[in-house]
């Protein structure tokens, strides 16, 4: 490969990255301490909207299994506990679980790598004030259960059929 045409690939890599990172979701992250208050970011249609589909919202959560003190981290029994006993009764019309690789810096500045899980809810938009609540308490719980710092939300306005 000539010297012309790595600099070439090398320019395109950087910016395919560089267009990946400003085309990040639209999504609305919020801290615990700011509940969902209904007005989850639109995402952007994409041509028309099928006479199909309806307004929903989509909640992603990211659950860590890490945990700090020299406690084990969180098997995936006892995840799929949580899920079971805290999640699926606020949520018996579905769901979607990805199991996935975490990272971020805590408190203390320290970069932490780790397990973890994406849980997706999709509920329709005029729901969302109802569920939040559901929400904030299984954040709450996971946080509390397991003495971590948070589980990250993202909200975001969808079209979504079933």
């Amino acid at each position: 490969m000539t010297s012309r045409t790595s600099r070439r690939l090398r320019l395109a890599a950087v910016l395919t990255a560089l267009v990946c990172a400003t085309g990040a979701s639209t999504g609305r992250t919020t801290m615990p301490q700011q509940p969902y208050d209904g007005t989850a970011a639109r995402a952007e249609p994409y041509g028309s909207h099928s006479p199909h589909t309806q307004p929903y919202v989509r909640t992603q959560l990211f659950f860590g299994t890490g945990r700090h003190n020299g406690e084990p981290p969180i098997t995936e029994e006892q995840f799929m506990a949580f899920l079971k006993e805290h999640v699926t009764p606020r949520f018996p019309s579905g769901l979607t679980l990805q199991e996935g690789y975490g990272q971020w810096r805590d408190r203390t500045g320290s970069i932490n790598g780790e397990h973890s899980y994406e849980l997706i809810l999709l509920y329709p938009r005029e729901a969302a004030r109802t569920h939040d609540a559901d929400i904030e308490y299984i954040r709450d719980k996971y946080t509390t259960m397991y003495g971590l710092e948070s589980v990250g939300r993202v909200d975001e306005e969808v079209q979504a059929d079933f």
